[in-house]
Parts: C-alpha cells; structure tokens; sequence
C-alpha cells in the first residue's frame, strides 16, 4: 500500500477534508476568530500548509478591512496552482522558508506532516520572528492520551469520521496509508502554548508575545 500524499489531489482535497475530519468547519472557524484578535492594521499573516486556501477565504473580510497581508505557503505545486484565496501563494518548504518579521502564522492540521526532527527548529524561528502582540496559531493530531482514555478519544474520532458519512473502507485505507507519514504533535514540541479548541486527537494552541 502506497503512503499517502497531497500530490495530484488538489481536486478532491476540499470534500475529502470535511469527510474525514467533521469538525472541520468548527475548527477553522476557531481558528479564524484567534487570529482577528491578532492581526493589526497593516500586518503581515503565512498560513503555512495553505493546501486550496481556506484558511485565507475566511480571512478575506478581515484581511481587507485592515490592509492586511496574506502570504500562503505549501509545498506541493498542485495545492498552489488550485489556491483560490487572497493573498501570494508560494510553493515552499516551511521549514527552509525565510519569513519576514510577521504577525500571525497559522500552522492549520500541517506539523504533523513536517519530519519530527525539523518541528521545533520551525517553531523557534518562527517565534524569533514574531512581532510583538502577535500569535502562532496551531492545529494538529496530537500524540494520543495514555491509557484506556486514549482508547476513547481514537474511538470518539473514528466515530465521528464515519458518522460524517465516510465510507469505511476509505477510512481505514488512509489511516495505513498515513504510517511514517503523518506523525502527531506532542505539546512538548509546541511548548509554551495555551490550549483553545480540542476534539478527540485534534487540538489547537495559541502561542503569543503579548
């Protein structure tokens, strides 16, 4: 079985997200209204992991009234060329990427899929370029609970994946597929951050300087 990957699935992408992940729209939401605390006239935001750009269309209203700039990164070329959001899409490797001094990244369900060894060298940097008052924001699979209530929140997450109307089979083939490819984040990678959204595995953070 083949290991997963974004390449040659832009099409599909946006379906296949809210079939897999229910609370998608919920999550993206919250991340939406953490970064409009953040974001200052005139600022400068990277939605890192950009993938089609939803991130940036929830943004746009936010993004227009306060002149602010959107710069998206991801690193495969199909996610970039079927971006439909505002701002400059660029294909990147986040963890080699120069960023300018900036006032909100949004790492939305992307650390995951960076290799281990390169999560908190990325974090750091981007912390050094942190403005003051300004925020990382970070949604991800997080490294599963010890025991029997990791256990439940797996369960409570295939739950709702097949509740959402996820064919099984689909379920269970992407779960093999992502082995080695999708590695879940430990707190300690993001430390010291303030928990703001969680559902089963899934949770969100805000790393501030304010």
């Amino acid at each position: 079985m083949s290991d997963w990957t974004f390449k040659g699935f832009h099409d599909e992408f946006d379906r296949h997200v809210r079939e897999q992940l229910p609370w998608y729209e919920l999550a993206t939401d919250a991340a939406v209204l953490i970064a409009k605390h953040y974001i200052p006239k005139g600022g400068l935001i990277y939605d890192i992991g950009c993938s089609t750009g939803n991130m940036g269309r929830n943004l746009n209203g936010v993004l227009l009234e306060r002149k602010a700039r959107l710069i998206a990164l991801d690193e495969c070329a199909d996610m970039i060329r079927a971006y439909q959001a505002p701002g400059e899409a660029i294909t990147a490797d986040a963890t080699a990427y120069d960023y300018q001094p900036f006032d909100v990244a949004i790492l939305f369900l992307t650390l995951m899929f960076l290799p281990v060894a390169e999560r908190q060298e990325l974090m750091a940097r981007l912390r050094e370029k942190l403005r003051p008052g300004g925020a990382i924001i970070v949604f991800d699979k997080c490294v599963s609970a010890a025991g029997y209530e990791g256990t439940v929140l797996s369960r409570l997450t295939w739950h709702h994946k097949l509740q959402s109307g996820a064919p099984p089979a689909e379920v269970t083939e992407k779960e093999m597929r992502l082995i080695g490819v999708q590695r879940p984040v430990s707190t300690a990678e993001i430390a010291p951050a303030v928990e703001a959204f969680r559902f089963a595995d899934f949770a969100g953070w805000i790393i501030s300087n304010s």
